[in-house]
């Protein structure tokens, strides 16, 4: 089977999803050795399954929501079956963007090793983990994987959520560390492989919106966005602008690149504009992005 990129999303993030392929495709020197396939929650009917349920994350006892922002996140462990547990294939989030041949990637020396994500640091609050939001994988070795099952046992409180994501739960030393620059968090310099615009609260597509995630957290500020969510459907406060000037800059110069080769459709943008998923004046900063980089 053919290696392959999955890029995991709901319907709140489409447009970053298909920036995300554009970016994978222009930033290789052959596009045509692999596969880009975006997968939303939308197309897994399981996910009815689980609205509304309470599952263990963290060590307490919490709601699934379907329409939350990051909902597509037990995908990741789908990708393996996706390929038939055969073959290369690299799963990223709808918030990466590629600055580099995602080839480099997919056929290096995984030196034995069934995933490889960016290693995290362990400190006084949680343990030494990985970073699933970018998973280099051989799907032959992930055979053990099978994300409706998985997740289940998440709901029955057989495991964590957080261990799960964090790749804790794998049999030891299956796990490689992968270099930061493949995962790197808000950061843009002349090494980043991959740009993850991780912050949801500064998401240079959302700046103005009312934020519409659920807070993590035990803080006064993240347990009065946890009610709001509850009451409202919405988070606390309004998305802010990133700070990195580049890093907007880069988004909606690629997101034009999307509207003039027919990535993305204009009727779809604008439809994401009214439904509150992209910022209303997104057509004014792909202007903008435009005259700065042409």
């Amino acid at each position: 089977m053919r290696n392959a990129v999955f890029i995991h999303t709901n319907p709140k993030q489409i447009i970053g999803a298909l920036v995300a392929q554009h970016a994978l495709k222009t930033h290789s020197a052959n596009p045509d050795r692999f596969d880009v396939r975006i997968i939303q929650t939308t197309d897994f009917p399981a996910f009815a399954g689980f609205e509304g349920r309470r599952y263990l994350r963290e060590g307490q006892q919490v709601m699934w929501r379907n329409d939350d922002l990051q909902s597509f996140t037990p995908l990741r462990f789908a990708v393996p079956e996706l390929m038939h547990y055969s073959g290369r294939a690299v799963l990223i989030d709808p918030d990466i963007f590629a600055l580099a041949d995602i080839n480099e990637l997919l056929e290096r020396d995984m030196g034995g090793a069934a995933v490889m994500a960016r290693r995290m640091e362990g400190d006084f609050r949680r343990p030494l983990h990985f970073a699933s939001s970018v998973m280099l994988m051989d799907c032959d070795r992930l055979k053990h994987w099978n994300w409706v099952a998985d997740f289940e046992r998440v709901f029955r409180g057989e495991r964590d959520y957080r261990d799960w994501m964090w790749l804790l739960l794998e049999p030891p030393g299956s796990v490689a560390a992968l270099e930061s620059q493949w995962n790197d968090f808000d950061r843009l310099a002349p090494d980043t492989r991959m740009l993850h615009n991780t912050h949801r609260r500064t998401q240079p597509w959302k700046t103005g919106l009312p934020s519409d995630f659920t807070p993590r957290g035990t803080t006064l500020k993240s347990r009065a966005g946890i009610w709001l969510r509850k009451i409202t459907g919405r988070g606390a406060g309004r998305y802010k602008r990133h700070p990195d000037p580049a890093q907007e800059t880069l988004f909606f110069r690629m997101l034009g690149e999307c509207l003039d080769n027919g990535t993305v459709d204009l009727a779809l943008l604008e439809a994401e504009i009214a439904r509150g998923h992209v910022r209303t004046d997104a057509m004014k900063c792909v202007a903008r992005a435009t005259r700065v980089t042409g």
